[in-house]
């Protein structure tokens, strides 16, 4: 039931000006607000002054205009059929040239790359916004708990470009970077202490994915950050970062946290440049809080 039910939202967002679903979406989003829980409110606003070392009514105005971005993000998901013919006024692309040149290298040897990003402005349709501009991507999705809305969202990722594969393809993503496919990897959110490493992220211990350093490492491949900000018409402009590779020493351990921690800091830097865009309302440093001691956590920091 709930796939025919966005279907006939998508089919509706489609007919509408993208200027009055921004509108209607800013009406659901406000009304929205007021059901999110006080304990997850209130974890977003410390984390902000925690990380920004903002006042309290700053803070409390990033996290409601972090949360609030959520829907429009999903009027843009929704509008994925008319975006796929207008991508390219919709979204900007600074940077592309970094992939491109690679793309074209003679070293590339057929091999494609790793991409990185953060849950900053609309996720979702970065993915599209690289596929509509020729690159062959592949999208890492979490399989939703609804089934009839992880059909949906797969269908309107395929249907702007990507190819999807979920968290557990890894023997996929692998064959795909060999056949030139470039993958896209979200990895600001936190994860257990079996599956992560320890960087500095805002001056505290965090605990990182280390999935993209550690694919680049074992293929031997690009990773290319890139970044995405929305501007006040609520168009897009995402930005391409030079390619970044993880040195092969004999300590692979350390090989794949120096460059975590090196993506850490590009990451942080664009929330500091854009902190109402990233999704504040995330448990951010859950596994430290958990799964790490107090002595534990005092101890990481003196190695920061």
């Amino acid at each position: 039931m709930s796939y025919y039910f966005v279907i006939l939202m998508s089919k509706i967002a489609c007919l509408l000006p993208w200027s009055l679903c921004r509108n209607i979406a800013q009406l659901i989003a406000q009304f929205a607000w007021l059901f999110v829980p006080k304990r997850r409110k209130q974890m977003s606003k410390n984390n902000i002054i925690r990380c920004l070392n903002v006042s309290e009514s700053e803070a409390e105005r990033i996290s409601k205009a972090s949360a609030m971005q959520l829907v429009p993000i999903l009027f843009e998901v929704l509008r994925f059929p008319v975006l796929k013919h207008t991508m390219k006024s919709h979204v900007k692309i600074e940077g592309l040239n970094y992939l491109t040149d690679y793309i074209n290298s003679p070293t590339r040897n057929g091999k494609g790359g790793v991409i990185i990003t953060c849950h900053s402005d609309n996720w979702e349709l970065m993915g599209g916004a690289f596929a509509q501009y020729g690159i062959s991507l592949v999208g890492v999705a979490k399989k939703q708990k609804s089934s009839g809305m992880d059909k949906f969202i797969n269908e309107y990722r395929t249907l702007i470009g990507m190819h999807i594969t979920y968290k557990s393809g890894v023997r996929e993503m692998y064959d795909m970077l060999n056949d030139g496919w470039f993958i896209g990897l979200i990895m600001d959110q936190d994860t257990s202490r079996h599956d992560g490493v320890i960087v500095n992220f805002f001056n505290q211990p965090t605990n990182y994915v280390p999935g993209a350093a550690s694919m680049s490492r074992f293929k031997d491949v690009p990773i290319f950050p890139a970044f995405m900000h929305r501007h006040e018409d609520g168009t897009h402009t995402l930005i391409v970062q030079p390619a970044i590779y993880v040195n092969k020493t004999k300590n692979k351990r350390d090989d794949i946290k120096q460059i975590t921690q090196q993506l850490a800091s590009l990451i942080e830097q664009h929330v500091r440049d854009y902190p109402d865009q990233w999704f504040w309302l995330h448990d951010r440093w859950k596994s430290m809080r958990e799964e790490f001691t107090a002595e534990e956590v005092e101890e990481l920091k003196k190695q920061l």
